[in-house]
Order: C-alpha cells, then sequence, then structure tokens
C-alpha cells in the first residue's frame, strides 16, 4: 500500500530507491544496589566506559574522509567535549557513591536531571545541544551494556539504498558519508540541526521531521524522496514511480547544465552585478570557493579553530591559518568573523557556562569583550595576516554601538603594538558588524556610523524576530524567512545601508536558498554568502532575473498583511 509522508526538504532532488532501516538496539536501563565493598569497581566501570566512548568518537574523527563537509569534524569535537564535562565524566560517578546503585543507573539520573534542566528553557541552540546529549549518553549506556555502536550499513548492492533512521548522530554521519546511501530520511531535526547542515553540503535529497518514518517504514521497501518538496511516498505505484523518475531526470540534466555557468560573472538580465560569496569554517574549505568562481569568502567562521583542540590556538596558529586562507584568495576578499563561542559552541578549553540562557548571555562580541586578552590575541593574528591579503573583520552578535565602540579601541591598541613590533598589518583594514539580533536590525543606521560594512546573520534574526525555535518539531512550521515582518526588517537594513553607502551583505542560510533569491535581489541586496555548494543554484537564479521586471511583486510583498497572499506573490516571483 503507498504511503505519503510530510516533512522538512533539505537536500536538493529527488532519490528513488530501496530503504534500509539503521537502529540502535534500545538498552533496557535496569536499577539495582551496589555493595559498599563493589563501589569502587562500579565507578571503575563507568569510568572505562566514557573512556571507551571517547576513544570510539575520536577514532571516527580521525577517520573523517577528506570530501566530508567541515561541520562533521566540529559537531564530532562537540561530543568528545561533552564526554569531557564535569555533568558526564565526574557527577554520574558521585551518583554511583552517594546513591550506592549502579553505573547504569546513576547515567540515567543524570541524563534525566539535564533534560529537566533543557525544558525549561525554549532556546535553540540550548535545544540543539540537548540533542546532543541524549546521543553522547547513549553511546555511554550502549558501552556499558557491550553494544556495538557502529551503525549498521547495508552490503554492497547494485541498486540505490536510502537510510532511514529516528535521527543521526555526526558520529552516524561519518559511516554515512562513506557509504553508498543517495539519500536519507528521518523521524527529527529541524532546519538548521546538525543533520540539516550536512545534508545542506552533501547536497544529497533528505527530509526530516517525518516523525513515524522509522517505524512506518519497513526494510527494503521502495522509497521516493523528494528532498525539494518535503515529501517521502512509500511503495508508490507505477504512475507516481514514473512522474518521479521523469523529476529526478530532469533534475540531473539541470545539476550538469549547472556546471556551464561555473565561471559565469553572475549578472542579473538588465546588467546589474551581483557578489557571491562562499561560507567557509576552516582553511581547507578555501578550494571549493575556489572551484566555484566566488566573488570572494563572505563568512569565515573562525571559532571552528578554537572547537577542535584542547587548549586555546596560539596566536602564531590562528595567524598561519588566516594567512593561508588570505594567500589561497590571492586579493580576493576574505571577511573574517571574530570569535563567535558560547550558544552551542563551547570549545573543550572553556567551562561550561551556568547561565540559565547562554545563547542570550554571554557570547558573540560580549564574550570577547569580557575576555580581552582572548580578543586581543585574535586581532594580532588577523591583523598580521592581513599583510598577505584583502581580510576584513566582522563582529557577530551586535546589539550596542558600544560594542562596536570598545572593539575599535581594542582594534587601536593592537595595531600601535604591531606598528612598536615593526610588524606589517593592513593600515586601512575595514571593520563590519553582524545584524542578527533586532535591537541592531531596528537601529542599523546608528552601527552604520562606526562600521565599514555590515553582514546579515538571517539564522539568528529571524528566530529572534519570530520569537520561534528552529529546531522545536512543534514550532518549526513557524520559522518563516518570508514573515512580513521578517521581509520588512530585512527591507529595512538593506535599503537603508543602501542609502547611506555602506556595503551589505547576507550569511545566513536565506542567502543560499535560491528559491529566496529574486526576493532578495528585488529588496535590494548585491552580495551574497553562502555554502560554496548553493552558489551555483544562486547564480542560475540571479542571471535569469530581470530586476525591473521584478519590483511590481516586491512592492506587494512589501504591502502585504497576511501570509496566504504573501505566498501567491512569492509564487509569481519564482515563476
Amino acid at each position: 500500500m503507498s504511503l505519503t509522508l510530510h516533512g522538512i526538504g533539505i537536500g536538493g532532488g529527488v532519490a528513488i530507491g530501496h530503504a534500509h532501516l539503521i537502529s540502535h538496539t534500545d538498552i533496557e536501563i535496569a536499577h539495582y544496589t551496589v555493595r559498599p565493598e563493589d563501589i569502587a569497581g562500579e565507578v571503575t566501570r563507568y569510568d572505562s566506559a566514557v573512556k571507551t566512548a571517547r576513544q570510539e568518537l575520536e577514532m571516527l574523527w580521525g577517520s573523517i574522509p577528506d570530501n566530508a563537509p567541515t561541520e562533521l569534524g566540529a559537531f564530532l569535537s562537540l561530543h568528545i567535549m561533552l564526554l569531557n564535562d564535569h555533568t558526564l565524566s565526574v557527577e554520574p560517578r558521585e551518583i554511583i557513591e552517594k546513591r550506592k546503585c549502579n553505573a547504569e543507573w546513576a547515567l540515567k539520573l543524570q541524563l534525566d536531571a539535564l533534560l529537566a534542566q533543557f525544558d525549561e528553557i525554549e532556546e535553540e541552540y540550548l535545544r540543539e545541544r540537548r540533542t546532543d546529549v541524549i546521543q553522547v549518553t547513549e553511546r555511554i549506556f550502549k558501552t556499558l551494556a557491550g553494544h556495538d555502536m557502529a551503525m549498521h550499513t547495508p552490503a554492497p548492492t547494485d541498486r540505490d539504498s536510502i537510510l532511514v533512521a529516528h535521527d543521526l548522530s555526526p558520529a552516524d554521519m561519518v559511516l554515512f558519508k562513506d557509504s553508498e546511501y543517495t539519500a536519507f530520511i528521518t523521524d527529527v531535526g529541524g532546519p538548521t540541526s546538525h543533520t540539516a547542515i550536512l545534508a545542506r553540503s552533501l547536497d544529497l535529497p533528505s527530509v526530516l521531521a517525518l516523525r513515524h518514518a522509522r517505524s512506518l517504514i519497513h526494510e527494503d521497501e521502495l522509497l521516493i524522496v523528494d528532498g525539494v518538496n518535503g515529501v517521502v511516498i512509500v511503495n508508490p505505484d507505477e504512475r507516481t514511480l514514473t512522474e518521479y523518475r521523469a523529476r529526478q531526470d530532469e533534475w540531473t540534466v539541470r545539476q550538469a547544465k549547472l556546471q556551464d555557468i561555473r565561471t559565469s560573472l553572475p549578472v542579473t538580465q538588465d546588467g546589474i552585478e551581483i557578489e557571491l560569496f562562499g561560507n567557509i569554517e576552516l582553511p581547507e574549505d578555501t578550494d571549493q570557493v575556489l572551484e566555484n568562481h566566488a566573488t570572494g569568502i563572505g563568512l569565515f567562521r573562525s571559532e571552528f579553530l578554537f572547537l577542535s583542540e584542547d587548549d586555546l590556538p596560539t596566536e602564531e596558529e590562528q595567524y598561519q591559518a588566516y594567512r593561508s586562507v588570505a594567500e589561497q584568495m590571492a586579493g580576493q576578499p576574505v571577511i573574517i568573523r571574530t570569535i563567535d563561542l558560547g550558544k552551542d559552541k563551547i570549545p573543550k578549553w572553556q567551562e561550561e557556562s551556568d547561565a540559565p540562557n547562554p545563547a542570550m548571555g554571554l557570547t558573540g562580541i560580549r564574550l570577547c569583550l569580557a575576555e580581552a586578552q582572548l580578543f586581543r590575541t585574535q586581532l594580532r593574528a588577523l591583523l598580521r595576516a592581513s599583510a598577505h591579503g584583502k581580510i576584513k573583520l566582522l563582529v557577530p552578535m551586535l546589539s550596542h554601538v558600544g560594542e562596536v565602540k570598545q572593539t575599535r579601541r581594542h582594534l587601536e591598541e593592537v595595531k600601535a603594538q604591531l606598528r612598536a613590533e615593526n610588524i606589517p598589518f593592513d593600515e586601512q583594514i575595514e571593520l563590519g558588524g553582524m545584524i542578527e539580533v533586532p535591537a541592531a536590525a531596528f537601529t542599523v543606521e546608528h552601527f552604520l556610523h562606526h562600521l565599514d560594512f555590515a553582514s546579515i546573520g538571517t539564522n539568528d534574526l529571524i528566530q529572534y524576530t519570530l520569537a520561534v525555535d528552529r529546531n522545536d518539531d512543534a514550532v518549526s512550521h513557524l520559522y518563516d524567512p518570508v514573515h512580513p515582518a521578517v521581509i520588512r526588517l530585512l527591507h529595512h537594513v538593506i535599503s537603508t545601508c543602501n542609502r547611506v553607502g555602506k556595503p551589505i551583505s547576507m550569511c545566513g542560510e536565506m542567502a543560499g536558498d535560491p528559491a529566496l533569491t529574486r526576493l532578495l535581489l528585488g529588496l535590494g541586496l548585491r552580495r551574497f554568502s553562502m555554502l560554496p555548494a548553493r552558489l551555483l543554484k544562486v547564480k542560475e537564479q540571479v542571471l535569469s532575473t530581470d530586476l525591473a521586471a521584478i519590483q511590481p511583486l516586491i512592492t506587494q510583498l512589501l504591502e502585504a498583511d497576511e501570509i496566504d497572499g504573501l505566498r501567491q506573490v512569492m509564487e509569481q516571483l519564482q515563476a
């Protein structure tokens, strides 16, 4: 019997293949009392399980394929960091000693306590960390039980296989990347979950948040995965299968044609030049940017240099990383965001925050200004690297103009140090600011008096504007980049920057969504920055757009006050 499931489409295109279900066998958690003379042995058993789990993750981290998305390593590092954290490495041991219970029960009690804390906080970044904690504790549970944590992949076959799972951890994704699956689907996951980010990087058809797919689909059933529309069809009839095979062929032809525009300049049909930049996490990502003939690097997330090691990277290590990217780009712009730690990115060397809501606490530029030595070390490395290319600085999470003024004071003092040491740097290095908090968006003109350019971070700006947790399945459908409030706020920021003559770019997920390219062009955006895998699809939209022709539709969008009418105009805009 045919069955249609609806979720969140992530990877583009259509895949047709047979289901392969994966599952980590559920563990029944027993509770029993441990004799006083056996407590030390039980603690040792727990320590051994944590150590084994850590070694497994470190082994996986070391076996990540060279062509895997760089985010994969960062997510695995996050899981290793959680295993090292006091809440999982120490507190369950204390529960064993205090309650005289077995290790599994102590870990269960600790997990319940942690999840209860997460349930009290409605914030995207901590919600995402909740999933990470569950996945890491599951690994410890199964190590205690003697289970093999490896994801079971099918034996090689001559037909396409589609992975079906309740959820996929970063460790699972390492094995997934090394297999021959053509698509994957999961019960859970939001548009910005780890799984979604990796799906976009892999550019494979995928659908998340299907809720009950893992229980409704059986092994080897024929599936259609429509990553464009977020649809999964189980056991399709011949008519549906024929239709989707035709769509699959059309998608394949279209992807091949994209290669024809790789070297084309991104210019609209009415002659407006557009700049398309790539986002990177690590220096080795630069190759993908160059391969797709991007204008430059619009966002180098420097914090990933701080996540993979046990200790802080030194000034020299940072300098070499920034210099490498600048030299590879050979004079093209390289916009490097200063450290954006906190939220869901906690390095091994930093203590876990006990703040009730870290994402709205000491994070981004706030953390940098509070940790002046950390910030100055990075500024020194960035300034030194600026002598080797066109580096620009970008400050995250701005909410007060005073934060920009303080940043400039630090920058000038570091410049003075380098001059005194006769170390070369770009005296005219530009300083930009991320517009990702509504307070900064509404008062953007005040910020522009102190900035050389601005960049819109839509991921946070949208969720803060709509008060929607993107990773909460119950409300993720309300996370809407074309909500009237979002469109008007973006128009305000873009038009203000254009009016005062300050460059404005966008580096959030919206910038890499080809379905939204014409909307953003119509709002006045001329600089886009995205995952390198998205560059050609966005360029295709740019090349086919006549800005003068779409302006009446943009006017209608800005005047729309209800969602349904807005959707109709968006359909016309994309036609």
